[in-house]
């Protein structure tokens, strides 16, 4: 993968709102990568630490959060989303009706 191409996977990041999820899929698409939901989790795999992008809010299209290599990753994650107001079910999903973000077109 091009750094270009982790730029735009890191710029449509940076624009969900939050309280708002977005699913790799969806954010490969906005990225101009139809079809390459796993680039985006290599993208947000290869963040430092300290980053400002909002990773966590990327989830997967079951709405839930996805497995990390990192230990305690899937933890964080859900706390920083809680923290945003951001409710899990009891099968701890994220509705993605209700929290989905639907981007408004640009142009």
């Amino acid at each position: 993968m091009t750094s270009d191409t982790y730029r735009r996977i890191y710029s449509v990041v940076r624009r969900i709102p939050k309280g708002r999820v977005a699913t790799y899929g969806q954010v490969a698409a906005l990225a101009g990568l139809p079809g390459h939901a796993r680039q985006v989790g290599y993208a947000l795999h290869a963040l430092a630490e300290s980053t400002r992008v909002p990773w966590h809010r990327v989830i997967n299209a079951k709405g839930e959060i996805s497995l990390r290599s990192v230990v305690g990753g899937h933890h964080e994650q859900r706390m920083r989303l809680e923290r945003e107001n951001v409710e899990f079910d009891q099968r701890n999903r994220i509705s993605l009706g209700h929290f989905g973000w639907a981007p408004r077109r640009r142009g």
